[in-house]
């Protein structure tokens, strides 16, 4: 095969004029550019540092064997400061700010880091890895691998040394999308995040929407608060948190907020029939029952009380949108169908029970429920029959 004709200033062009909507996407595009105009390259590398509760940095990878695929990766928190950490290129390059350049067709390259030796056992001749320059200050970096003989030539690296500047303003672009996503989904979650940032932002805007709403709280939370420290108590708190919103994420449900020790969160109705939300709801209800039954036991075991809380799910009409001051809203659900879902819940309590569901949602379910009779809500004409699982 002819070698290519190296050509710069076309890549240069490209990456200027290029309008990427995802990093994937990106990255393949910009890797079979560079081989089109004459850099020999077999392995391509991104990494950008993010804001997330549980991920502290993200790689993307792309390899010439397979030209239209990225694998990404993630780095969480405690990986930074580890062994693999302070032992890779990555942390050379943040700690120096320094290019590295390792002639691994060279007998006599240091194999100063881990990955070299693995891309010298792969056949690759040459690694050139170095920061990308941001206007905003992102910690971004990109390696670049070769396995043509001889690695790569001086002017195939003049040419990455020139590609840089243009790399670093679109992987900048990404980055910071990336984290406004992260920041939006970890506060707001995944679907209100996205409506967020698509600018549904202004204050009073919003739809109503016919949704499952999902209200749970935990028992006694202030004499458990006294009993240990606030250190131990948040701890406790996160705990059981995950237990019983962990199945709502699990089952596309949408954790709008939490108050004190309670959580609203809802499972939108949409186009799909509504015994699809309902059926989610109350399983995500029967999961978080079986999995705060496994705490409970495992707490009592270690002699401590077993944790006491109520869910309630209500079905009906709610305003999903902004409200609050000029300068600070929040994005969330209002409307009586949500004061009543809380109300629901607080039945648990009267009823002995830790799920309450309300006849709006008990119709639209095939499973067997066992009815607790008919009570009357505060701010409700009607009594409501209120049901739970068996």
């Amino acid at each position: 095969m002819a070698e290519k004709t190296l050509n710069v200033h076309a890549l240069v062009e490209w990456l200027e004029s290029s309008q990427p909507a995802m990093p994937d996407t990106f990255i393949a595009s910009a890797c079979q550019q560079m081989l089109a105009h004459g850099i020999a390259i077999a392995r391509f590398a991104v990494f950008a540092r993010t804001l997330h509760p549980n991920v502290a940095g993200r790689g993307f990878f792309w390899r010439a064997e397979k030209p239209t695929e990225v694998e990404g990766t993630v780095a969480e928190h405690d990986w930074m400061g580890s062994d693999a950490h302070l032992a890779s290129p990555i942390h050379a390059i943040q700690a120096t700010g320094e290019e590295i350049r390792r002639h691994l067709a060279d007998p006599a390259c240091p194999i100063d880091f881990p990955i070299l030796s693995e891309l010298r056992a792969e056949g690759m001749t040459d690694y050139y890895a170095t920061p990308l320059p941001t206007i905003t200050g992102e910690k971004l970096l990109a390696s670049f691998t070769s396995r043509q003989p001889g690695g790569f030539s001086d002017a195939e690296l003049a040419a990455l040394r020139r590609l840089r500047a243009p790399f670093g303003r679109v992987a900048e672009i990404l980055s910071l999308r990336r984290k406004a996503q992260n920041i939006l989904d970890a506060y707001l979650g995944a679907q209100t995040g996205q409506k967020v940032l698509a600018g549904q932002i202004k204050r009073g805007g919003g739809e109503e929407i016919r949704a499952v709403i999902w209200f749970c709280d935990l028992r006694d939370s202030t004499p458990l608060a006294e009993s240990m420290s606030r250190e131990a108590f948040l701890a406790l708190l996160n705990e059981y948190f995950e237990c019983v919103l962990g199945p709502v994420q699990e089952r596309k449900g949408e954790i709008l907020r939490f108050i004190g020790d309670a959580a609203l969160a809802i499972f939108p109705i949409g186009n799909e029939p509504a015994s699809v939300a309902c059926s989610k709801a109350l399983d995500a209800a029967q999961e978080a029952l079986t999995r705060m039954k496994t705490l409970n036991d495992k707490r009592e075991a270690a002699g401590q009380p077993r944790l006491r809380f109520g869910i309630g799910l209500h079905l009906g009409l709610v305003l999903y949108g902004n409200i609050g001051t000029p300068t600070r809203i929040e994005f969330t659900v209002i409307g009586a169908a949500a004061n009543e879902a809380a109300r629901i819940e607080g039945l648990c309590k009267t009823l002995k029970v830790d799920l309450a569901i309300s006849e709006q949602v008990a119709r639209h379910l095939a499973a067997r429920l066992r009815s607790l009779g008919r009570h009357r809500l505060r701010g409700v004409g009607e009594p409501v029959e209120i049901f739970t699982s068996y």
